[in-house]
Protein backbone atom coordinates (compact mmCIF):
# COMPACT_ATOMS: atom_id res chain seq x y z
CA UNK A 1 0.00 0.00 0.00
CA UNK A 2 1.08 3.59 -0.56
CA UNK A 3 2.18 5.32 2.62
CA UNK A 4 0.23 8.59 2.66
CA UNK A 5 1.36 11.60 4.64
CA UNK A 6 -1.28 11.20 7.35
CA UNK A 7 -0.24 7.62 8.05
CA UNK A 8 3.46 8.49 7.89
CA UNK A 9 2.87 11.26 10.41
CA UNK A 10 1.00 8.86 12.73
CA UNK A 11 3.85 6.32 12.56
CA UNK A 12 6.34 9.14 13.22
CA UNK A 13 4.38 9.97 16.36
CA UNK A 14 4.24 6.36 17.55
CA UNK A 15 7.98 5.92 17.15
CA UNK A 16 8.67 9.19 18.95
CA UNK A 17 6.28 8.33 21.81
CA UNK A 18 8.80 6.23 23.74
CA UNK A 19 12.48 5.35 23.85
CA UNK A 20 11.67 1.73 22.91
CA UNK A 21 8.76 0.97 20.57
CA UNK A 22 7.85 -2.47 19.24
CA UNK A 23 5.43 -2.96 16.34
CA UNK A 24 4.11 -6.49 16.94
CA UNK A 25 1.25 -8.91 16.51
CA UNK A 26 -0.74 -8.80 19.73
CA UNK A 27 -0.01 -7.04 23.00
CA UNK A 28 3.04 -7.16 25.24
CA UNK A 29 1.15 -9.41 27.67
CA UNK A 30 -0.36 -11.51 24.89
CA UNK A 31 1.82 -11.87 21.78
CA UNK A 32 -0.05 -13.49 18.90
CA UNK A 33 2.88 -14.87 16.95
CA UNK A 34 6.04 -16.66 17.94
CA UNK A 35 8.37 -14.02 16.46
CA UNK A 36 6.68 -11.21 18.39
CA UNK A 37 6.77 -13.33 21.56
CA UNK A 38 10.52 -13.90 21.16
CA UNK A 39 11.22 -10.15 21.00
CA UNK A 40 8.88 -9.42 23.92
CA UNK A 41 10.71 -12.01 26.05
CA UNK A 42 14.02 -10.32 25.31
CA UNK A 43 12.74 -6.80 25.97
CA UNK A 44 11.01 -7.88 29.17
CA UNK A 45 14.39 -8.98 30.48
CA UNK A 46 16.15 -5.74 29.58
CA UNK A 47 13.54 -2.97 29.73
CA UNK A 48 11.00 -2.29 32.45
CA UNK A 49 8.68 -0.11 30.35
CA UNK A 50 8.30 0.13 26.61
CA UNK A 51 5.55 0.76 24.08
CA UNK A 52 3.99 -1.88 21.87
CA UNK A 53 1.78 -1.27 18.85
CA UNK A 54 -0.62 -4.08 17.95
CA UNK A 55 -0.61 -4.14 14.16
CA UNK A 56 -3.40 -6.74 14.11
CA UNK A 57 -5.83 -4.04 15.25
CA UNK A 58 -4.60 -1.60 12.59
CA UNK A 59 -4.15 -3.17 9.13
CA UNK A 60 -3.09 0.21 7.75
CA UNK A 61 -0.21 0.46 10.24
CA UNK A 62 0.64 -3.21 9.70
CA UNK A 63 1.28 -2.54 6.01
CA UNK A 64 2.45 1.05 6.45
CA UNK A 65 5.27 0.24 8.89
CA UNK A 66 6.69 -2.23 6.36
CA UNK A 67 7.03 0.53 3.78
CA UNK A 68 8.12 3.06 6.38
CA UNK A 69 10.99 0.84 7.54
CA UNK A 70 11.67 -0.83 4.19
CA UNK A 71 11.35 -4.08 6.13
CA UNK A 72 8.88 -6.78 5.02
CA UNK A 73 8.00 -8.53 8.28
CA UNK A 74 6.58 -8.00 11.76
CA UNK A 75 7.74 -7.48 14.52
CA UNK A 76 9.84 -4.35 14.11
CA UNK A 77 11.83 -2.75 16.92
CA UNK A 78 12.73 0.93 17.23
CA UNK A 79 15.11 2.32 19.84
CA UNK A 80 15.54 6.08 20.30
CA UNK A 81 13.72 6.67 17.03
CA UNK A 82 15.98 4.40 14.97
CA UNK A 83 14.97 1.13 13.36
CA UNK A 84 16.81 -1.85 14.88
CA UNK A 85 15.35 -4.80 12.98
CA UNK A 86 13.04 -7.78 13.18
CA UNK A 87 13.00 -10.89 15.33
CA UNK A 88 16.13 -12.58 13.99
CA UNK A 89 18.24 -9.42 14.22
CA UNK A 90 17.02 -8.64 17.75
CA UNK A 91 17.87 -12.18 18.85
CA UNK A 92 21.34 -11.92 17.30
CA UNK A 93 22.00 -8.55 18.96
CA UNK A 94 20.79 -9.91 22.30
CA UNK A 95 22.93 -13.04 22.04
CA UNK A 96 26.05 -10.99 21.25
CA UNK A 97 25.39 -8.41 23.97
CA UNK A 98 25.07 -5.54 21.49
CA UNK A 99 21.39 -5.03 22.32
CA UNK A 100 22.34 -4.46 25.96
CA UNK A 101 24.70 -1.68 24.84
CA UNK A 102 22.03 -0.15 22.63
CA UNK A 103 19.58 -0.06 25.54
CA UNK A 104 22.17 1.21 28.00
CA UNK A 105 22.20 -1.98 30.05
CA UNK A 106 25.29 -3.35 31.75
CA UNK A 107 26.52 -6.52 30.11
CA UNK A 108 26.95 -8.99 32.96
CA UNK A 109 29.49 -11.81 32.60
CA UNK A 110 28.06 -15.23 31.79
CA UNK A 111 29.63 -18.29 33.39
CA UNK A 112 30.22 -21.33 31.16
CA UNK A 113 27.38 -23.76 31.86
CA UNK A 114 27.84 -27.43 32.67
CA UNK A 115 26.59 -29.39 29.64
CA UNK A 116 26.98 -33.16 29.43
CA UNK A 117 27.48 -35.15 26.23
CA UNK A 118 26.62 -38.81 26.70
CA UNK A 119 28.76 -41.54 25.13
CA UNK A 120 25.98 -42.19 22.62
CA UNK A 121 25.90 -38.52 21.62
CA UNK A 122 29.68 -38.43 21.22
CA UNK A 123 29.59 -41.46 18.88
CA UNK A 124 26.89 -39.80 16.77
CA UNK A 125 28.83 -36.54 16.58
CA UNK A 126 32.05 -38.34 15.61
CA UNK A 127 30.20 -40.06 12.76
CA UNK A 128 28.66 -36.79 11.58
CA UNK A 129 31.72 -34.52 11.58
CA UNK A 130 34.15 -34.26 8.69
CA UNK A 131 37.49 -35.96 9.25
CA UNK A 132 39.56 -32.79 9.74
CA UNK A 133 36.93 -30.74 11.54
CA UNK A 134 37.58 -29.86 15.20
CA UNK A 135 35.56 -31.56 17.89
CA UNK A 136 33.24 -28.59 18.38
CA UNK A 137 29.48 -28.16 18.33
CA UNK A 138 27.15 -25.20 18.70
CA UNK A 139 24.30 -25.60 21.20
CA UNK A 140 21.35 -23.19 21.05
CA UNK A 141 18.55 -22.81 23.60
CA UNK A 142 15.80 -20.44 22.47
CA UNK A 143 13.63 -18.35 24.86
CA UNK A 144 10.88 -21.00 24.61
CA UNK A 145 13.48 -23.74 25.27
CA UNK A 146 13.66 -25.23 21.82
CA UNK A 147 17.11 -26.75 21.33
CA UNK A 148 19.41 -26.76 18.33
CA UNK A 149 22.73 -28.42 17.51
CA UNK A 150 25.01 -27.52 14.61
CA UNK A 151 28.63 -27.45 13.54
CA UNK A 152 28.57 -23.66 13.07
CA UNK A 153 31.79 -21.83 14.08
CA UNK A 154 32.12 -19.58 17.15
CA UNK A 155 30.96 -15.95 16.97
CA UNK A 156 31.84 -12.82 18.91
CA UNK A 157 30.50 -12.95 22.44
CA UNK A 158 30.07 -16.72 22.54
CA UNK A 159 30.54 -18.72 25.73
CA UNK A 160 32.26 -22.11 25.57
CA UNK A 161 32.35 -25.21 27.73
CA UNK A 162 33.67 -28.75 27.28
CA UNK A 163 32.38 -32.28 27.67
CA UNK A 164 33.87 -35.64 26.69
CA UNK A 165 36.66 -34.01 24.67
CA UNK A 166 34.24 -31.81 22.70
CA UNK A 167 34.08 -28.02 22.81
CA UNK A 168 30.50 -26.74 23.11
CA UNK A 169 29.90 -23.11 22.10
CA UNK A 170 26.78 -21.15 23.02
CA UNK A 171 25.59 -17.60 22.57
CA UNK A 172 25.24 -15.67 25.81
CA UNK A 173 21.48 -16.14 26.06
CA UNK A 174 21.69 -19.88 25.42
CA UNK A 175 24.45 -20.23 28.02
CA UNK A 176 22.13 -18.81 30.69
CA UNK A 177 19.49 -21.41 29.82
CA UNK A 178 21.76 -24.43 29.40
CA UNK A 179 23.13 -25.11 32.91
CA UNK A 180 22.82 -28.80 33.68
CA UNK A 181 21.60 -29.83 30.22
CA UNK A 182 22.35 -33.31 28.90
CA UNK A 183 22.74 -34.09 25.20
CA UNK A 184 22.01 -37.72 24.35
CA UNK A 185 21.47 -39.72 21.16
CA UNK A 186 18.69 -42.28 21.25
CA UNK A 187 17.13 -44.82 18.92
CA UNK A 188 13.45 -45.70 18.95
CA UNK A 189 10.57 -47.01 16.84
CA UNK A 190 10.29 -43.71 14.96
CA UNK A 191 14.03 -43.45 14.24
CA UNK A 192 17.17 -42.08 15.85
CA UNK A 193 18.07 -38.58 16.94
CA UNK A 194 19.50 -36.31 19.59
CA UNK A 195 17.54 -35.97 22.82
CA UNK A 196 18.21 -32.99 25.04
CA UNK A 197 17.16 -32.85 28.68
CA UNK A 198 17.22 -29.37 30.16
CA UNK A 199 16.30 -28.87 33.84
CA UNK A 200 15.75 -25.15 33.23
CA UNK A 201 12.86 -25.65 30.79
CA UNK A 202 9.53 -24.42 32.15
CA UNK A 203 6.49 -26.69 32.52
CA UNK A 204 4.63 -27.42 29.30
CA UNK A 205 1.20 -26.10 28.42
CA UNK A 206 -1.43 -28.80 28.92
CA UNK A 207 -4.29 -29.42 26.52
CA UNK A 208 -7.80 -29.39 27.98
CA UNK A 209 -10.80 -30.79 26.10
CA UNK A 210 -14.09 -28.93 26.25
CA UNK A 211 -15.57 -31.87 28.14
CA UNK A 212 -12.83 -31.56 30.77
CA UNK A 213 -13.39 -27.80 30.94
CA UNK A 214 -17.10 -28.31 31.57
CA UNK A 215 -16.32 -30.84 34.30
CA UNK A 216 -14.00 -28.34 35.99
CA UNK A 217 -16.70 -25.68 35.88
CA UNK A 218 -19.37 -28.07 37.16
CA UNK A 219 -17.15 -29.08 40.10
CA UNK A 220 -16.61 -25.44 40.99
CA UNK A 221 -12.83 -25.71 40.75
CA UNK A 222 -10.83 -22.53 41.31
CA UNK A 223 -9.13 -21.38 38.12
CA UNK A 224 -8.97 -18.44 35.74
CA UNK A 225 -10.79 -18.92 32.42
CA UNK A 226 -9.35 -16.42 29.96
CA UNK A 227 -10.72 -15.58 26.50
CA UNK A 228 -7.90 -14.42 24.19
CA UNK A 229 -10.09 -13.53 21.21
CA UNK A 230 -10.93 -10.01 20.10
CA UNK A 231 -13.72 -7.98 21.75
CA UNK A 232 -15.65 -8.23 18.47
CA UNK A 233 -15.50 -12.04 18.53
CA UNK A 234 -16.56 -12.09 22.17
CA UNK A 235 -19.69 -10.10 21.31
CA UNK A 236 -20.68 -12.90 18.93
CA UNK A 237 -20.16 -15.75 21.38
CA UNK A 238 -18.64 -16.38 24.80
CA UNK A 239 -18.30 -19.07 27.46
CA UNK A 240 -20.03 -18.07 30.67
CA UNK A 241 -17.52 -17.36 33.41
CA UNK A 242 -14.67 -16.46 31.08
CA UNK A 243 -12.85 -13.14 31.15
CA UNK A 244 -11.49 -11.26 28.12
CA UNK A 245 -7.71 -10.88 28.11
CA UNK A 246 -7.39 -7.11 27.91
CA UNK A 247 -4.81 -4.89 29.58
CA UNK A 248 -6.65 -4.89 32.94
CA UNK A 249 -7.00 -8.68 32.96
CA UNK A 250 -3.35 -9.11 31.99
CA UNK A 251 -2.25 -6.92 34.90
CA UNK A 252 -4.49 -8.89 37.24
CA UNK A 253 -3.03 -12.20 36.07
CA UNK A 254 0.50 -10.93 36.59
CA UNK A 255 -0.35 -10.14 40.22
CA UNK A 256 -1.55 -13.70 40.94
CA UNK A 257 0.36 -16.43 42.73
CA UNK A 258 2.23 -18.50 40.12
CA UNK A 259 0.53 -21.64 41.47
CA UNK A 260 -2.86 -20.39 40.27
CA UNK A 261 -4.41 -22.48 37.47
CA UNK A 262 -4.88 -20.62 34.18
CA UNK A 263 -7.09 -21.88 31.33
CA UNK A 264 -7.00 -20.05 27.99
CA UNK A 265 -9.41 -20.40 25.09
CA UNK A 266 -9.82 -18.77 21.69
CA UNK A 267 -11.78 -19.66 18.55
CA UNK A 268 -10.04 -22.91 17.60
CA UNK A 269 -7.00 -23.24 19.90
CA UNK A 270 -4.01 -21.64 18.20
CA UNK A 271 -4.11 -18.21 19.86
CA UNK A 272 -4.86 -19.70 23.26
CA UNK A 273 -1.79 -21.92 22.95
CA UNK A 274 0.40 -18.89 22.26
CA UNK A 275 -1.07 -17.00 25.22
CA UNK A 276 -0.63 -20.02 27.50
CA UNK A 277 3.02 -20.38 26.48
CA UNK A 278 3.57 -16.69 27.23
CA UNK A 279 2.29 -17.07 30.81
CA UNK A 280 4.28 -20.28 31.29
CA UNK A 281 7.40 -18.27 30.46
CA UNK A 282 6.36 -15.78 33.14
CA UNK A 283 6.39 -18.38 35.89
CA UNK A 284 2.92 -19.93 35.96
CA UNK A 285 3.08 -23.70 36.40
CA UNK A 286 -0.47 -25.02 35.86
CA UNK A 287 -1.54 -23.66 32.47
CA UNK A 288 -4.02 -25.09 29.96
CA UNK A 289 -5.14 -24.36 26.40
CA UNK A 290 -8.65 -25.48 25.44
CA UNK A 291 -8.46 -27.83 22.46
CA UNK A 292 -10.76 -26.69 19.67
CA UNK A 293 -11.64 -23.46 21.47
CA UNK A 294 -15.11 -21.99 21.68
CA UNK A 295 -16.02 -23.63 18.39
CA UNK A 296 -15.70 -27.07 20.00
CA UNK A 297 -17.58 -25.79 23.06
CA UNK A 298 -20.49 -24.70 20.84
CA UNK A 299 -20.48 -27.96 18.91
CA UNK A 300 -20.12 -30.44 21.78
CA UNK A 301 -21.13 -28.73 25.02
CA UNK A 302 -23.49 -25.78 24.56
CA UNK A 303 -25.23 -25.41 21.18
CA UNK A 304 -26.82 -22.16 22.37
CA UNK A 305 -23.42 -20.48 21.97
CA UNK A 306 -23.35 -19.25 18.34
CA UNK A 307 -20.75 -20.65 15.97
CA UNK A 308 -19.01 -18.29 13.57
Amino acid sequence: MALNEALRSEIDGLIASDRVVLFMKGMRRMPQCGFSAAVVNILDELVEDYTTVNVLSRPDIREGIKEYSSWPTIPQLYVKGSFVGGSDIVRELYASGKLHELLGKKLEPVAPPKVTLTASAVRALEEAREQNEPRMIRFEVTPDFQHGLSFDPPADGDVSTESAGWKIVLDRASARRAEGATIDFVKGPSGAGFKITNPNAPPEVKQLSVEELKAKLDRGEAFELIDVRTPEERKQACIQGSRLLDQDTARRLESLDRERTLVFHCHHGRRSMQAAEHFIRHGFKDVYSVTGGIDAWSERIDPSVPRY
